[in-house]
This record gives C-alpha cells, structure tokens and sequence, in this order.
C-alpha cells in the first residue's frame, strides 16, 4: 500500500468524524478496514472515473466506492457544469431498489436545491426510461438516474443524461468530469435539506401525468392493427426485485393481457436480490426461478426485467416442451423480424426505414433487415450510441424513418419516445408478439427456427473473464495491447481481417474495441467492459446447426483463453 493511499485514508477517517454524519456505515468500514491493506489499497487507489455512463462501483467507503460522498462531489460538478451551461437550470432525478439508491437520489437533489437548480424528482423507484422520458417531456437541462443495471447487488451507479434524454456524450462526460475533479468532496459541497428545499419550492416529485404518458407511449407501438389475438395465455413475469413491476404489468393489463403471473419471491424491490445476487437477465441463474414458475403454470413463456427494468430477458418451450433461454441477439431477431413483417402488413413502413444496432450484436440482423427493405446501421458498444443516432435523426427531420434499436445485452427500443434501452416497451411488445404467433398457431420457438432456415444458422456467445482491481485492470490493458499486435488464427480459422476501433472506424468514436473476423463467416469481438471489471469476448459463428456451430465456438474460446486465461 502506498504513502499515498493512507494519507487519504486518513484524510477520510478524520473527516468523516468531524462533518455532519450522513451515512454511519461509512465510518463502521473505515474503522474496520484500517488493518486489512489491500481493502485499504482497493478502496482508495482511484478515485471513480466519470464517464459517458458516469459513475459506477461497489458501495462503500473510499474514493473507489459509490457513497454519499462521492455522489455529492459528482453531483456539485455536474451542478458547476449546469450552472456554467444553462440558465435556470433544471435536473429529472429517478432511482431503482439497489441498497442506497434512495439515499443518493436524494443527496443529489439536495446538492442541486442548494445550486439553484430546480429538481424534479420520482417520488418513487421508476425504471430507467422513465426518467429519460421524463427528462424530455418535462424539458429538463440534465437527467440523473441512481442504477447499476444489471450489477451484482453490491454495485451502485450515477448515470447522467442530456436534455434531449439520451445519455451524456463524451464531449460532455469530460466538462462534467473536469468540474468534479475540482471539488473536494469533504468542503465544497453545498447541501440544503431535502424538506427545505421541497417547501422553498426547488425539489418537486414529477407529477403522475408523466408516467401515464410513457405507459401510452408504449403501448402506441403495438403492431396489431385491427387484429385480435388472445391475450388470456399464461405469462410469467419477474421485475428481480427492481423497478419493473408497476410499469410493466400496467401496460400489459391496459392491453389486455391479464393473465400475468409474478414470481412472489421476487416481485418487490429490494437491493439485496436475495433469490438472484446477479439479477442479469442474460444470466441463467437470475431466470431459473422464473423457469420453475413456467413449468408450475405450464406457461410458455416467462419474461424477466433488470433492476431498473431497461433489459429484459426470454425463456420459451423449445420443440421437446422445455424451456430454453433465449440470447438477447435471438430475441432481437425475432423482434426484428415481427417490427418488419408487421409494418409491412399495416403497409406503415416509413420511405426509408432504419434500425439501429451495437457492433457486438448478430450480424443475422443485417440480412433480416436486408430483407425488408431496412437500413441497418452500426454503432460502438452501448445503447447511448442507439440513442445518439435517434437524436441525430431527430434534428435532421428524420425521426421516423426509426423503427426498432436493438443490442445483444437484452435492450431493445422500438420507438423514439425515449432515447435509450426499454424494458417495459420491450416486454410489451414481446408478449404481444408471443400472443399474435401463438393466434397463428406457433411457438416463438417455431417462429425463430423459421428465421434460421429462411436466413441462415448463427451462435452467438458472449464470455466474460473477471480482472477485479488495479492489478486486474492492468492485466486487461495488457492483454489488449497482445491482442493488439495481431493473431494469425484463432481456433484454427485464419483471421482474414482485423478491425481496431481504437483508431476510429466508419465515423465512429475511437473505443477500445479489436474485432476479428475469421475464415468461414465467423467473428471475434474482444472488448473490455465500461463498467465492470471484465474483459467481454463476442463469438459469432456461421454453422449448418446449433451442434456444428456450437463446437466451432468452443474451438475459438479454447484458443483465446491460452491467452486470457493465465
């Protein structure tokens, strides 16, 4: 451990005693940690970087950790920022059911009361997409969401948004950043107490007219028509213990779809996940208790919302009646393929149709796009590139040549009243989906293996390796720079070319991203995450089945990990 690092230690022993004691835990783990040097070391080493995503980490003491201090430091540099930019400036605040999240919503609106900022706040746990929706409807200068996504339940997260209700840029994310490198979190922080500030009249809860507006807004993108299924099939549905559930099963009820079943354990918000420590939907851990649901009910479908309910994870009977979880690159496809096909039905297919999605998401999509008509545009990893180009559409009068965005992390959004991923729409619409297939006479299941044989068979998989802590995120720098210098094979199949998007791509950001594409139609994107200590590997191969295809990808994974894997 370094001098360095102990000196802030201290610096925060002693300040934390002598200020206004707003979180006592704080104390209780300084006090603990002061023998244990690399708890000491992890905590203190860094201070949080703010990003486009702006702030994530482990909740906790220390200038590495997500707590009231760190919060109220970010929260005066994006006041600075505001007050710098905006006249009467004005802040959209939401939050989800992690540990805290309240509690840092709320020193966030204090902070910004305090900054004559005006705020409008939920006054309860809202999903993420509602407070982007609420940013844009209420004409607010920034939004601010309390969230980790989908993070194990010991993560919090700061996410920041811009007026037009997509996440910050990065021209912005570094002003931001900039203004809170200068504050010192211990002395420059203006406070005024939240009822206070509620009573002078800078602290409002977002009136409820707000979110009866983003519920119609969903429910506007049905595509049925004049059409009637049946809605009376049995659904399972599970928030994991976030902000899903109000939402969610208020635009499915308002539509009809009243038999909806929710998994009791994890129906009501709570920040521990105590039945799903990583409430993923792409992880298969979060979804079995869901499964067991299904299987009970003999539903056919079960759906699962994230924490702050932008993703949204599938499991549907396959053809032997059990139950398989879909990709979210497969259930992107077959939302593609319905938003398409159903247009085209309703002949409401703008001139020139676009979509929208991330480098790391099936290149299958391209040929269903293809195949209608649609304009399939690529962008960088993470939906606020989706929601970039949304906005650019916007301002060039083009907003509705729009038709569905989608990512292989479980977002989708299939119109432009938000400008980023939304689980409840995306529920939504899956579940009419489900229902107008079943109304035809066939399974998802069916539905999807169709668009195999009429596209042709891809696998997908995405691997994830863990580098926790400094020494972790020196070793993932490290790998990319051997990765870096080139493979002449990978899994035995000749790499024919390299991408890197470091060096800035087809117009796009330069981002940390090297992308492999192998003899045969296969790819290997390799990527560190942005907000997780991980290094993220995207396999997509071409196969005649899921068998060959599978054992293609095991080949490349084998390989690659003689090199992660150390």
């Amino acid at each position: 451990m370094s001098m360095c690092v102990n000196e802030v230690y201290q610096e925060w022993i002693l300040q934390t005693k002598r200020l206004d004691v707003i979180d006592p835990d704080i104390i209780n783990e300084l006090e603990e940690m002061k023998d244990d040097d690399e708890k000491k070391n992890d905590s203190f080493y860094k201070c949080l970087s703010f990003g486009t995503g702006g702030l994530r980490g482990v909740i906790g003491a220390g200038t590495n950790r997500m707590n009231v201090y760190t919060v109220a430091q970010a929260s005066q540099g994006l006041a600075d920022y505001i007050n710098n930019k905006y006249q009467n400036g004005t802040v959209a605040i939401s939050y989800d059911s992690r540990i805290k999240s309240d509690v840092f919503a709320k020193i966030a609106a204090e902070v910004f009361a305090a900054n004559k900022i005006k705020v409008y706040m939920y006054s309860e746990l809202m999903p993420t997409p509602c407070l982007s929706f609420a940013v844009r409807k209420l004409a607010c200068s920034v939004g601010v969401m309390i969230t980790a996504s989908h993070n194990p339940s010991e993560y919090n997260g700061y996410k920041v948004y811009g007026a037009d209700g997509c996440q910050i840029t990065s021209k912005a994310a570094n002003e931001i950043a900039g203004e809170i490198k200068k504050i010192n979190m211990f002395q420059d922080i203006k406070r005024e107490d939240f009822s206070q500030a509620m009573a002078k009249g800078m602290i409002d809860y977002i009136p409820e007219g707000v979110y009866d507006d983003f519920i119609e807004a969903v429910k506007k993108e049905s595509l049925l028509g004049d059409i009637c299924i049946d809605k009376k099939r049995s659904i399972i549905y599970s928030p994991l213990n976030g902000t899903g559930l109000k939402p969610v099963l208020r635009a499915l009820k308002e539509s009809g779809f009243e038999n909806v079943i929710v998994v009791k354990e994890q129906e009501l918000p709570d920040g521990k996940f105590p039945t799903c420590p990583y409430p993923n939907p792409e992880n298969k851990d979060a979804m079995l208790l869901g499964i067991e649901y299904a299987k009970e009910n003999d539903a056919d479908i079960f759906l699962a919302t994230d924490p702050d309910c932008d993703r949204v994870g599938v499991a549907i009977k396959n053809e032997n009646g059990e139950y398989t979880i879909l990709s979210g690159n497969e259930t992107g496809l077959l939302l593609l393929d319905y938003i398409c096909s159903r247009r085209a039905a309703l002949a409401n297919m703008p001139d020139m149709p676009i979509a929208i999605k991330t480098i790391v998401t099936s290149d299958l999509s391209e040929r269903i796009a293809a195949h209608y008509g649609v304009h399939m545009k690529n962008v960088l990893t993470g939906f606020k590139y989706i929601g970039e180009q949304l906005c650019l559409l916007e301002k060039q009068g083009k907003q509705a040549s729009y038709i569905f965005g989608l990512e292989e992390s479980c977002g989708y959004l299939s119109g432009a009243y938000v400008r980023d991923k939304d689980g409840v729409g995306a529920a939504f619409l899956i579940c009419e989906m489900y229902a107008f297939y079943a109304s035809k006479g066939y399974t998802l299941w069916e539905k999807l293996n169709e668009i195999y044989r009429s596209f042709g068979y891809e696998y997908s998989e995405l691997c994830s390796y863990k580098f926790p802590g400094e020494k972790g995120f020196a070793k993932m720098q490290e790998l990319m720079d051997k990765f870096r210098e080139g493979l002449p094979e990978i899994g035995g199949r000749y790499v024919e070319r390299q991408i890197d998007y470091l060096s800035g791509i087809d117009d796009l950001p330069k981002s940390n991203v090297l992308k492999y594409f192998l003899e045969g139609n296969c790819s290997v994107t390799i990527r560190p995450s942005g907000t997780e200590p991980k290094l993220k590997v995207y396999l997509f191969v071409s196969g005649e089945s899921y068998r060959t295809a599978k054992q293609i990808a095991e080949e490349l994974k084998e390989d690659l990990e003689k090199f992660i894997i150390i």
